[in-house]
């Protein structure tokens, strides 16, 4: 991948349920039904599935800690 590409491509993170941002991007995304503004693209590791299940099993795990206080 040439330098220019490489610099304006949307860097890959690993999608974070603790983090706010990432929690509004997948919002954001059920809103709209497209990625095309998040200004991310998630890592899914191969044995997750797609994209959008990951997300949402992270997320039910992230708020089923949260809610029963299991953080601990």
């Amino acid at each position: 991948m040439s330098n220019a590409l490489e610099t304006n491509c949307r860097p890959f993170v690993p999608f974070n349920p603790k983090n706010k941002k990432h929690r509004t991007y997948y919002a954001e995304f059920m809103e709209r039904g497209t990625w095309g503004r998040c200004p991310v693209r998630f890592i899914v590791p191969d044995d997750a599935g797609d994209l959008v299940t990951m997300i949402q099993r992270s997320l039910v795990n992230y708020y089923t800690a949260k809610e029963f206080d299991l953080d601990k």
